[in-house]
């Protein structure tokens, strides 16, 4: 382990995962050029076959990904268009950049699905489309559906978003409101031979979810978009025009989203570049390198944030208690995409509500460290990326007139963590898979277990951590 303390070990591990995560290196790794033939994990497309390479492409990681494959396949791209969000363009050469609306989409948001139509529905027979998906698509990529206007789809999702949706939920009723989600971009693409290579941003990598699958069957309906906004507790609040369309296609009035098969997705092929598993391998061999043993719990991480940093927590006390999972050193590592339900009127996002959480309950704890990351930079709407927390944050927070506890209960854990120092800030990273979690442990001096100094809040005379 050397000398560093666990924050720098952690803040290493960070930039050697996003460097792992780069989407140009992400691109090299599944995507090469052999002579005329165009190799994409399992795929080979000979190019003389074909007239023309299109490329288009929607997610934070879009601009990054386009300017990966112009290194792959320039000059043999003939045009090219993506969509990304703010701070997320880079230079091109060929492939057209521009920058939309996150995470709601806006009217750039508009004009940049617009144009893409264009593209995919002037391929034809004998073109190759190239599709770059990334997570962010979903608000990049959108055209509402006839009869409703942008502002529906906005105030839906931000509703979705502040109920503690799933992303699969919350997905499952942006396709019904949408001509270009679930499945309806391969409709438009039809006759073109398409190829999607996908930065996954979702638990499981499920390609239906990813930016709201526009090129995949969609197995959800108008009847269950119906039954997520009920069951979430927004259907009153959603507007009129959203309630009118949804129960309409409920009612059997609308077409339903493309289905399992369909033509549409006889000549789609998808290939998944990077995802949180990506993140997790490259993690994990840092760590054995840097001499932890590092364990991967899980790649499907979800549910309430404040659940997971409490999950983490018990974690942390039975490394320093008993030793388990792994004999510390330790790294114990997970990826996946948490929910907060907003309660109060403060500011965070996932990553910084689970790390305060964790906080919370290992306050007085020693040797352990916990990193809570967004891969894209962004934590909710903040300029975090995230946050480490330590046994020390929550004295930090109060020694800077901050309650901790009441900061959990308002979801202001951007202003705790700010308080305490523990706020991650890298700006935008270019890529975006899932979040991901890492609890580092100190290996154990004693087999006594471990000593706590007293919580926050106790009598003076509380012990520092270190």
């Amino acid at each position: 382990m050397g000398k560093e303390g666990l924050r720098e070990i952690l803040e290493e591990i960070t930039k050697h995962v996003l460097a792992e995560l780069s989407p140009e290196r992400c691109l090299s790794r599944a995507v090469r050029l052999e002579g005329e033939r165009l190799c994409a994990g399992p795929y080979r497309y000979d190019l003389r076959r074909f007239r023309r390479v299109l490329v288009v492409g929607f997610g934070k990681a879009a601009a990054r990904m386009a300017q990966g494959l112009e290194e792959i396949l320039a000059p043999r791209i003939s045009a090219g268009f993506v969509a990304t969000a703010e701070g997320y363009s880079v230079p091109t050469r060929i492939v057209e950049v521009a920058e939309a609306g996150h995470p709601l989409p806006d009217e750039r948001t508009i004009r940049a699905a617009i144009r893409i139509g264009q593209m995919v529905r002037d391929a034809g027979e004998d073109d190759l489309l190239i599709v770059l998906v990334s997570g962010g698509g979903s608000a990049l990529f959108e055209l509402p559906a006839a009869g409703l206007a942008l502002e529906d789809i906005v105030r839906t999702t931000n509703l979705l978003l502040r109920s503690g949706a799933t992303i699969q939920e919350l997905n499952a009723v942006r396709k019904h409101l949408s001509q270009v989600k679930g499945g309806r971009l391969a409709r438009l693409a039809w006759p073109a031979h398409v190829l999607g290579l996908v930065l996954s941003d979702v638990p499981g990598d499920d390609l239906s979810t990813i930016a709201s699958g526009p090129l995949y069957p969609d197995l959800t309906t108008f009847a269950q978009a119906v039954e997520i906004l009920r069951r979430r507790g927004v259907w009153e609040e959603v507007p009129s025009a959203v309630r009118d369309y949804l129960s309409r296609g409920a009612e059997g009035g609308l077409p339903e989203t493309p289905k399992p098969g369909d033509p549409w997705f006889s000549k789609v092929r998808h290939v998944i570049v990077g995802s949180g598993r990506t993140a997790l391998a490259a993690a994990q061999r840092l760590g054995h390198k840097m001499g932890f043993r590092a364990l991967v719990l899980t790649s499907t991480m979800r549910g309430e944030a404040r659940e997971a940093g409490k999950f983490f927590a018990g974690l942390a006390e039975e490394e320093r208690g008993f030793g388990r999972p792994v004999r510390p050193p330790a790294l114990l590592l997970a990826a996946g995409e948490t929910t907060v339900t907003v309660r109060g009127k403060g500011l965070g996002g996932r990553n910084q509500e689970l790390a305060l959480a964790f906080a919370l309950e290992i306050q007085g704890l020693s040797g352990v460290a916990l990193l809570s990351l967004a891969t894209d930079g962004r934590d909710g709407p903040t300029d975090a990326a995230g946050a480490i927390a330590d046994g020390g944050s929550c004295e930090r927070m109060e020694t800077a007139g901050i309650d901790p506890k009441e900061a959990l209960l308002r979801n202001d854990s951007y202003r705790a963590l700010s308080a305490s120092g523990d706020l991650l800030r890298i700006g935008p990273t270019g890529t975006n898979v899932a979040d991901l979690v890492i609890l580092a442990v100190e290996r154990r001096h004693s087999a006594q277990g471990e000593k706590r100094s007293k919580p926050c809040g106790a009598a003076s005379g509380r012990g520092k951590t270190s």
